[in-house]
């Protein structure tokens, strides 16, 4: 008894709802689709469809400087007119995505994508939607990372413009014609994005061609422009390395009879910059043609301190050299005094027939290279760090100036 009653209530909601399908189905789906051909395109033979094209971003997860790409997810949705879908009313009928294979879509896809999916929780998300007058709305929601040129010379001070690019991948110009369904308001959600190292500066649309050996084809250039924020490499990179350079002067002030305490200060900043220099570089690729800025900034902190040792040594070479220094000076004045004298006697009892001016030639040289000597005579080692302490951070405050100004405005 108990299986005729199941067999009885089965057969009554199969029945049910088959007469339900087929009456709603009729009008919608089983009459629009009879002697469709989903392999033409709409108005086969009587010109290109017009695509209309709108973006939703709904994120930019990872922008890559390594690879030169950038991941974002996108609502993508295409518009276009197939009068084969006509029904009469005012209303628009939603498809259920499966049945995409049943109509005819374009072939767009994106060129500058490196890896691309289509998300499918819980069902593939796919929008069909026809509308009366044959309008159909096709929208999908799709993850895609594409590639980024950027130049990073002016890192990370730098202004990248990356691109979304759509093209139709097999209909030319003759078959189908994109373009942006409001302009600029097509694409929506950069405004909004909030990004770890970047923010959107602006962006535009702009209806391009692409030229192949195959023939021209329709393109949509998505363009938008990313400011990185330079406070977190402030706070990480610039102010470790300026108060390196201002700790590598405090030997200034340190007796040079102290040896190791001058010793131990320059070569503990010069291992400390050298593993800052090479911590700012784990982000970046290892290999390229950018110099860039943070590298040219290092490398300006690098040679402050590194200038600050070369000064403690040759301070304390001096220091070490100066009862050396006075007698060679004391010596060198004698020499000279008796070249002079023995040049003046040479002088008077030479021929009358010298020119004048020789001998005047040859006192210039001896003054010139004496003078050029006496530039690396120092009388007193201490005055050393005395000018130390002035130039060195006036130096270092005008090449910061320099820099900043550079890169910051130029």
């Amino acid at each position: 008894m108990f299986v005729y009653v199941c067999v009885f209530v089965c057969a009554f909601h199969s029945n049910h709802w088959g007469e339900w399908n087929d009456s709603q189905l009729l009008p919608t789906i089983q009459k629009l689709m009879k002697g469709y051909n989903r392999y033409l395109r709409p108005n086969f033979n009587e010109g290109p469809v017009e695509i209309g094209m709108s973006l939703d971003i709904a994120s930019i997860d990872a922008i890559s400087e390594i690879n030169m790409d950038y991941t974002a997810t996108i609502f993508l949705r295409q518009r276009w007119r197939d009068a084969r879908l006509m029904f009469p009313g005012n209303e628009s009928v939603s498809v259920d995505g499966r049945l995409v294979s049943l109509l005819w879509i374009p072939d767009t896809f994106i060129p500058d994508s490196k890896r691309s999916f289509l998300h499918d929780v819980t069902v593939e998300n796919r929008l069909i939607r026809i509308f009366s007058n044959g309008t159909v709305l096709y929208a999908l929601r799709i993850t895609a990372t594409i590639a980024c040129n950027m130049d990073l010379t002016k890192y990370p001070m730098d202004r990248q413009v990356c691109t979304l690019q759509l093209e139709s991948w097999g209909y030319n110009l003759q078959d189908v014609v994109f373009y942006w369904t409001r302009g600029n308001d097509s694409v929506k959600g950069l405004n909004t994005l909030r990004l770890a190292q970047y923010s959107v500066e602006s962006y535009y649309t702009s209806v391009s061609e692409a030229v192949y050996e195959t023939g021209n084809y329709p393109k949509l250039v998505l363009h938008f422009a990313l400011r990185r924020n330079v406070l977190f490499f402030i706070l990480e990179t610039y102010v470790p390395s300026i108060l390196l350079v201002v700790l590598s002067w405090v030997s200034f002030w340190i007796s040079q009879s102290s040896v190791p305490a001058r010793t131990c200060i320059g070569v503990t900043t010069v291992l400390t910059m050298t593993t800052l220099m090479m911590g700012a570089r784990t982000s970046l690729p290892n290999a390229n043609c950018f110099i860039k800025a943070i590298d040219v900034y290092l490398g300006i902190c690098f040679t402050f301190i590194f200038g600050a040792l070369l000064e403690y040594a040759c301070a304390h070479f001096y220091t070490m050299h100066q009862p050396n220094q006075s007698v060679e000076i004391g010596s060198t004045a004698e020499d000279s005094t008796e070249q002079s004298a023995n040049s003046d006697t040479k002088n008077h009892t030479g021929t009358k027939e010298k020119a004048p001016n020789q001998g005047c030639g040859l006192s210039s040289v001896r003054d010139a290279s004496r003078k050029a000597a006496s530039v690396f005579i120092v009388e007193n080692p201490h005055n050393i760090d005395r000018y130390a302490r002035t130039v060195f951070p006036t130096a270092f405050l005008f090449v910061n100036i320099l820099y900043w100004l550079y890169y910051l405005f130029l």
